[in-house]
């Protein structure tokens, strides 16, 4: 880990209370210890959960916070025992810069459900200072929980796969839903459901983006190539799309009902959800049982 012997003194946009307002804050961020790579930021994404941690929607927020963990930047200075990335090179980081290494998950390669995972922000690391995100001049930040961004990427392209585009890949691969033909379902059209569409035409599935309104049909059906569109308050045609879908992606991240979804759903279809919501949803369980 880094060695707080030499510190260096970097500018961030931070909050420093709920009102969701941020503002240029200085810090100290730590020398460049012999697994840690430094990077000069490039470009950061917003993402839906910055906003909820700025204005503490889940009573976790500490501050100032600076947010931030779609992170794209250049590395700098790498340490000593450093042997994946080199200077000159685009990396990226996301929203876990840190975890025990000993635990099952761990040793699975799944750190982010180690009980000791460090957030990117919003959360102390193991040298007992606060981390800050990548609203920011630059980080420093353990190879381990770096990646490297594809030549010819541009930044500002690669940042938000970095949390809106895993979260969605992620539960395509872990629920067995990459093969091509599948019909799946993206609920709600945000920066998640963007991604979610774009990913799942990519594995070759038919996609039908489900929303509220109409408001979205074009830039779903023009700009991001959607299959079909579905407005979830028109009853007739929510009926006729019953039994119809593999899966459904749920991105939506306030509270409400579950069952118009669920009937959309085939025998053993996945409804995943992945909106950060901070109070229960509810459905009815025959809704589930038949």
């Amino acid at each position: 880990m880094g060695s707080l012997e030499t510190e260096r003194k970097i500018v961030g946009w931070a909050a420093t209370d709920s009102t969701g307002h941020l503002a240029p804050y200085t810090y100290s961020l730590r020398d460049t210890g012999p697994e840690d790579v430094f990077i000069k930021v490039i470009s950061c994404g917003i993402c839906h959960t910055d906003i909820h941690q700025i204005k503490n929607d889940l009573g976790m927020s500490h501050y100032p916070m600076v947010p931030g963990h779609e992170v794209v930047g250049e590395v700098v200075e790498v340490g000593s025992d450093v042997t994946k990335f080199k200077v000159g090179e685009v990396v990226g980081v996301g929203v876990i810069v840190g975890s025990c290494r000993n635990c099952h998950p761990c040793k699975s390669e799944i750190e982010q459900y180690c009980n000791k995972r460090i957030w990117s922000y919003n959360d102390v690391y193991t040298d007992g200072k606060p981390t800050q995100g990548g609203f920011a001049e630059s980080m420093v930040v353990d190879q381990k929980f770096v990646v490297r961004i594809p030549e010819g990427m541009s930044p500002e392209q690669a940042a938000p796969l970095l949390c809106a585009g895993l979260t969605i890949y992620s539960p395509l691969k872990h629920f067995g839903l990459k093969q091509s033909g599948l019909r799946g379902g993206i609920l709600g059209l945000g920066g998640v459901g963007h991604m979610g569409v774009k990913i799942a035409k990519a594995m070759g599935h038919h996609v039908t983006v489900i929303s509220s309104s109409d408001k979205k049909r074009e830039e779903a059906m023009e700009h991001l190539g959607a299959d079909e569109y579905l407005v979830s308050s028109d009853v007739e045609s929510m009926q006729k799309a019953a039994d119809q879908l593999d899966y459904i992606i749920d991105t939506v991240p306030v509270v409400h009902p579950l069952e118009p979804y669920l009937s959309l759903l085939k025998l053993d279809g996945k409804l995943i959800l992945m909106g950060v919501i901070n109070a229960p949803l509810q459905f009815v369980t025959p809704m589930v049982m038949l």
